[in-house]
This record gives structure tokens, sequence and C-alpha cells, in this order.
């Protein structure tokens, strides 16, 4: 069991305000669709940075000498004008490099590029729950930025009747994917060339389960992605490399996968054996993988650093999974379950680990918006998985027993997992 303190303490440290380097900087930053952006100070001053995209310079941000607060709940009462608990934050306005002039082609700014513009500053200011920014008028196309900016709900404006034209930018908003699915394809959820599933969420329809262990109504589940097919891709500046979750390949009989020798070789080792129990043949490991790809409840994903094989996770729809009967009240018809092996040694250890365990659960909440719960029932004494779900946002909701072990129910909710700073 994890002690009491320490749970507050992962918690405090997620929400307490850290300050940031005025000459912090970023490079070689790899976005999703494989462009590379780099973040410098600008030559001007030591409070201006530019963002340059495959070498180009997309914008300059000049922080300016004032702050704004997106107050909200106070509005309209006699706290409104005495917020101090509500943190104030520099002021940043978005420009055209320099070097340009207004007449130019290069004076708009496209809705990917702006995507790649807000990626950069929760890049430099994670700490921050929200960014106020200003869009130059000498950027030609500033009021459909504007417009995306609001309309997708990566900002807002302020509560509060104001002659300010700022934008608060919100942490939260972002990593929920806001102004990438349906606007551009630089978002987290690669394109599908087969399916729209990464576009629109999956229409709900009754659908129902009955096996030696469920039986229970649920929605319809989408139907599962082409072998082979990138689900999710995120640059991890920490570590500079990038993490991808790939739709399980099983490859044919007469043909094993890079997929199945992976998953073969990993359930033969005595590490992986002891969690997971599954040592066997490699035709004993293509039934078992047959039998996941054939369950429209689970999504067998393998994950990899660079394009490396490093572990194996099936994502669950809990509605129907054996859990389901633990979780008190019940889970909601498309949250989600977690279970997962790292296989190769060399990407084991707390950094990597707090890494693809955020991104399943990020993966999950982007995957539909109708998720609003994440779940794992992890052994109650296997400290070292309790203490990496406290840091990745989750909270312990019970303790139950299975037929074969004793569990922790561990949950992340939508709104805690954005509001902290996790990602």
């Amino acid at each position: 069991m994890i002690p009491a303190a320490q749970c507050l303490s992962v918690i405090h440290n997620a929400l307490t305000d850290k300050s940031v380097s005025a000459d912090q900087e970023v490079g070689d930053f790899i976005l999703p669709d494989g462009a590379v952006m780099t973040i410098r100070p600008t030559s001007l001053t030591t409070t201006a940075k530019s963002v340059h995209i495959d070498g180009r310079v997309a914008c300059e941000c000049h922080v300016l000498d004032r702050t704004a607060q997106l107050v909200i709940s106070s509005v309209g009462t006699q706290f409104e004008h005495s917020t101090s608990h509500v943190p104030s934050f520099p002021v940043i306005e978005i420009l055209l490099p320099s070097s340009s002039l207004p007449q130019t082609p290069g004076c708009n700014i496209s809705l990917k590029d702006m995507w790649a513009i807000v990626y950069a500053l929760f890049t430099l200011y994670h700490v921050q729950e929200t960014i106020p920014v200003l869009l130059s008028q000498q950027i030609n196309n500033s009021d459909e930025l504007r417009s995306y900016l609001l309309q997708s709900g990566l900002g807002c404006t302020a509560h509060a009747p104001t002659t300010s034209e700022e934008i608060y930018l919100h942490r939260a908003t972002f990593w929920q994917g806001a102004g990438a699915r349906g606007y551009h394809t630089r978002g987290w959820l690669p394109p599908s060339s087969t399916s729209t599933f990464t576009v629109t969420h999956f229409p709900s329809i009754q659908s129902f389960t009955r096996t030696p262990t469920v039986i229970a109504a649920h929605p319809l589940r989408p139907p599962k992605p082409n072998p082979g097919e990138v689900l999710f891709r995120r640059y991890c500046p920490s570590i500079g490399e990038t993490l991808e979750f790939t739709y399980f390949d099983p490859g044919n009989e007469s043909n094993t996968s890079e997929h199945l020798a992976a998953f073969h070789r990993w359930h033969n080792s005595e590490r992986v054996n002891a969690g997971w129990g599954e040592r066997g043949s490699l035709e004993n490991h293509r039934a078992y993988v047959k039998d996941v790809i054939n369950d429209p409840a689970v999504l067998p994903v393998i994950m990899s650093w660079n394009g490396e094989h490093m572990g194996y996770a099936e994502i669950t729809y809990l509605k129907e999974n054996h859990v389901a009967t633990y979780i008190p009240g019940g889970p909601g018809d498309w949250d989600r379950g977690l279970h997962i092996l790292v296989g190769e040694d060399r990407f084991r250890g707390p950094v990597r680990s707090k890494l693809w365990h955020c991104a399943l659960i990020h993966y999950c909440f982007l995957a539909d918006p109708r998720t609003e719960n994440v779940m794992s029932e992890p052994k109650a004494t296997n400290n070292a998985i309790l203490n990496l779900e406290l840091n990745s946002g989750m909270h312990f909701v019970t303790m139950f027993d299975f037929p074969y072990k004793r569990s922790m129910l561990a949950c992340a909710t939508r709104e805690r997992f954005f509001k902290l700073d996790v990602l």
C-alpha cells in the first residue's frame, strides 16, 4: 500500500507552479506529422522567442510587461476584483517574424502552424493552466486565427466584460486534442487511410456481450484498425525520442510478424511471465492474439520508441470486461481499461514508464471524447506500479479480490488528468 502522505505529495507536486527560465529554448522538437519545430530566443530581447518549423520562422512570441488572469467563478460577485488566489500569467503577443513585411504572402499563419505554436507555448510554459495571448494585427489572417482558437476550444476570452483582446489558451483543452481533429492532420492521432475513426467518434447503439465471465449490455464498438496501423504518435522531449502505439499485426500462418515474434519472446521471459502467466509456444501466442483481435472490446497495441518495439498493451472497454462488477457504481459506456507489459529491459525505468503510461491514458481520452475514466487493476502489493499510477494522475478508488489476486482499482478521470501537469 502507498502511504497517504506520499499520495498527497504526488498531487502537490503536480499542482505546484514552477518558474520557467527566461532563456529557455527547445531544439529539434518533432511534431506528430514529422515536421521539426525549434524554439529560440530572438536577437531583439531576452523575453522574445521565435518558433521555427522545418527551418522557417513561423512566428515570434514576445512576453509583454503585463499580466492577465482568467477569472471565472468570481465574476458577478463581491470577490470579482479581489481574486489573488487565481494565478496571473504574463501576456504573450504572437507576431510575424521581424523580417516579414505586411504586403508579402508570408503574412499568414496556417491553422496547423498555429496549433504547433500553441504546442510550443505549452512546451515552454507547461506549468501554466492558461496562457494569455494577443494576436498581432500584422498577421493578415489574425481574425481567422482568433476564430480558430475560440471555435475549437483551444482558448476563450475573459468571462467579465472587457475591452482587452487577450485569448486565454487552455492547457487542458490543448492536450484533449482541441484544434487538431477536423482542422488539420498534425495531431497525435494520425489520419487513417481506411476509416474516419480518428476524425469523428463512433455513433452509439446498443450491443450485448455474453461470455463465461461477462453478461453486459453496452454500446456497439467501432471496427478495428488495419494491422500495423499507427494509432498514436508523440515526441517526448525529455528523452528526445518518439513514442508510437501501433495496432497489432499478427501476420499469417506462414509468416511470423515482427509484432508476434516480439510478443512471443517477451512472454517467455521470466519477468513478464511472472506478471502475465502466458508462457507458451509460438502457436499458443498466435491463438491468444487472434482471440484478442476478434474481441470487439479489446484493442491490442505494440508500443515503440523511435520505431523499436518495447512493449505491449491491451486497451479494453470496461463495460464488457470482467473487472466491471468490481467498479463501485459500474463503468461508463465508453470507459477504458489498461493491461500493459514492457518487454525490453533497456526500456524500463521510471522516466520512460511515466511517459508511455501517461501517453496510453492520453490516447484513451483522445480516441473518444465520451471516455470519462481510464482504469487499471494492478496487484495491490506492486508498489512500483502503484507509484507509477499516482505519478500519472490516477487515484485509487478501492481495493478488491479477484479469484486469483488482490487488486487496487486505479482511475484517471478526464477532468483531473488534463487539469494536472502530467503530459
